[in-house]
């Protein structure tokens, strides 16, 4: 018990923090997928009708350099680097966002 003590108020702020910012995503994530959804619906529908004209290859060359192995493992790898500072405080974090999320 002496050992975790010390400790005690970064696990307990940063399990709570977890866990209010997991919830948030959660939350916030299925507004924006229910928005982006929107979104492309009226472009297909204003594309199909001919008042625009989608240029989907070009999408897909702008978009695809951001989906890549690299850039997805820099990514991670700043996460875990940020996470793993400050460990107690991280480790609880991280269990609280899985739990908020979980929960959302």
């Amino acid at each position: 018990m002496d050992l975790i003590q010390p400790y005690i108020g970064q696990l307990t702020f940063g399990g709570l923090a977890g866990f209010a910012v997991g919830y948030a995503i959660k939350t916030v994530g299925r507004w924006v997928a229910i928005i982006l959804g929107l979104i492309f619906v009226v472009v297909q529908v204003l594309a199909s009708m001919g008042y625009i004209n989608v240029d989907w290859t070009r999408i897909q060359r702008d978009v695809e350099p951001l989906l890549q192995q690299e850039q997805i493992k820099s990514a991670w790898d700043g996460l875990v680097q940020v996470l793993t500072t400050n460990l107690p405080f991280g480790g609880a974090f991280v269990a609280g966002l899985l739990l908020g999320l979980r929960r959302g």
